[in-house]
């Protein structure tokens, strides 16, 4: 009887013990944020406010949107995706693993020419700029041509520019866009193509001129919570939209949807 008394005793207080810890446990359980690496800087500033105010840990991997999609498709526990354009959020869609409802253009950016911090800048690049020259012999960086989505609209603006035939052998392709930003930074090679935000994120690079919006599709920033997701992806995604995180984005060199700045 006084064992059987015991065992009821200690059922319940595991019980109780239990449910106490469950909030606990809720609240510090982290989301895992995959974004393109273009966003670093900003949600860096972002995230460590957005913890404090919801008491939760926020976690991001950032790599070029292509690479994280791919991880995604295999798998990866990632909560909400960031991509920096809408190709690879396509991709995630068709293949029913984000939530579509959830489904947001976040941001917008725009794309430029960087060299080195003393280069003249030349305002907006045009047809008759002559870009063997100014790259002397050395590499323009840019993020994968063909996978990146900074990459894929850079190519796609030299192209409409008719740039392309004279530079394709002296382009030096990285692996997203922030490594294409780290060779001019560091001197590796004399000019770059990045988004906007990449160039006001690193005092070592100047904006040498500016890309036309038309030559290339609209960058969008699309974002949604996966359908494996933990319930504060949502309240992450939520905060990003709110006045606070768009001032910093803003701050930052992006964009709003619909062209606001």
């Amino acid at each position: 009887m006084i064992l059987s008394d015991f065992r009821r005793f200690l059922s319940a207080a595991l019980v109780l013990c239990a449910l106490a810890l469950a909030p606990i446990r809720a609240g510090a359980e982290g989301v895992l944020v995959f974004a393109a690496a273009s966003l670093k800087t900003a949600l860096d500033e972002i995230a460590p406010e957005y913890e404090q105010q919801a008491g939760q840990d926020v976690t991001i991997s950032y790599a070029a949107s292509s690479v994280l999609a791919r991880q995604i498709q295999l798998g990866a526990p990632a909560d909400l995706f960031i991509s920096a354009n809408s190709d690879w959020m396509d991709v995630l869609q068709a293949d029913g693993l984000i939530d579509v409802s959830s489904r947001v253009d976040l941001l917008g950016n725009g794309l430029v020419l960087i060299g080195a911090a003393d280069r003249v800048a030349v305002g907006q690049i045009g047809p008759d700029y002559d870009l063997t020259s100014e790259l002397n012999g050395g590499y323009l960086a840019m993020a994968l041509v063909d996978a990146v989505p900074a990459g894929i609209y850079g190519k796609v603006a030299l192209q409409g520019l008719g740039l392309w035939d004279t530079v394709d052998g002296q382009v030096a392709q990285s692996d997203n866009v922030r490594a294409a930003l780290a060779l001019v930074a560091v001197g590796a090679a004399p000019l770059g193509i990045v988004y906007r935000s990449d160039a006001q994120a690193e005092t070592r690079v100047s904006v040498v001129g500016t890309f036309p919006a038309d030559l290339h599709p609209p960058i969008i920033y699309p974002a949604a919570v996966t359908v494996s997701a933990k319930p504060g992806a949502q309240a992450f995604l939520s905060y990003l939209q709110t006045d606070a995180a768009e001032a910093i984005f803003l701050e930052q060199g992006f964009a709003l949807p619909g062209g606001g700045s």
